[in-house]
């Protein structure tokens, strides 16, 4: 068995696909399926249920996916440990929102990197779900969303409030959404607000997945979309596009959520810098 073998294993559950999996970790189909056939020889069990729609984890493969996160997060902590040296002290994995990146995380690395040298940190990007997942793996220490789930041994602080807008350039605002109307996909919980309040909306001519840089669609061609509005404030400020007034607004409140285990001086850190990035934090 070897730390290949069990990335491979965790790309094909998590994709449901071997042909997924293998874009994933960067190696042809075949190198995936040697991959998962070499492990469940050496397990000893049947590990996916192969079908022309997929591959679905057996009883034996959800029991072994919980240890097979454990052990690719023990190896990463390992290498990592290793090629950082000596002055580095510990890793923190953080996960952010797709939306919270800009504005936010990416202000706050710098400042952890300044006022905590002596820590090693990894990122990933996602949604809610998938983030409250990595943290139960124990993939991620700590995570940045909208909508976190409540569960044992994890703490959680509403950090700010979240408010997209509806923001234009175009030069008429009474058909936004008939005129070149961009669709950004904020996360499940903006695509069920989004379908509530526009349920006859047309299928957008553009729709994107790419966060707060899609902003910079809007400046290169006459268009609108929603954005949160900490990123659209200084462009409306200038004049660059226009604030729908007649569109509802919708409000998320962002979370900081972090397992009990993550020592609490690093957590106070966290909050300490989330503060000089951004501002005071949310009371309570």
């Amino acid at each position: 068995m070897d730390i290949t073998q069990i990335k491979s294993f965790i790309a094909v559950a998590n994709t449901g696909s071997f042909i997924a999996a293998a874009d994933k970790v960067c190696v042809t189909q075949s190198t995936v399926s040697i991959r998962i056939k070499n492990l469940e020889v050496e397990l000893g069990t049947k590990l996916f249920e192969r079908s022309k729609q997929g591959a679905h984890l057996t009883i034996a493969g959800k029991q072994f996916l919980n240890h097979a996160v454990s052990m690719v997060k023990t190896w990463d902590e390992a290498r990592l440990s290793i090629g950082v040296g000596d002055k580095m002290e510990s890793v923190l994995r953080i996960g952010g929102q797709v939306s919270l990146w800009d504005g936010l995380l990416l202000k706050l690395l710098p400042w952890m990197r300044d006022h905590a040298p002596e820590i090693a940190i990894r990122t990933e990007m996602g949604y809610s779900p998938d983030l409250m997942q990595k943290l139960t793996d124990g993939s991620l220490d700590i995570a940045i969303m909208y909508r976190p789930e409540l569960r044992p041994g994890y703490n959680v602080k509403q950090i700010f409030n979240e408010e997209l807008i509806l923001v234009s350039t175009l030069t008429e605002d009474e058909a936004v959404f008939e005129h070149d109307y961009v669709f950004v996909n904020w996360g499940p919980e903006f695509l069920g607000d989004h379908a509530l309040n526009f349920p006859d909306i047309k299928l957008p001519r553009v729709s994107l997945d790419l966060g707060t840089i899609g902003i910079e669609y809007l400046l290169m061609s006459p268009s609108s979309g929603y954005f949160p509005k900490r990123i659209a404030e200084p462009l409306l400020q200038e004049g660059k596009m226009r604030l729908i007034e007649w569109a509802p607004k919708f409000s998320y409140p962002a979370y900081l959520v972090y397992s009990q285990n993550v020592n609490e001086n690093i957590i106070k850190n966290i909050f300490r810098g989330i503060e000089e990035v951004i501002g005071p934090l949310a009371p309570g």
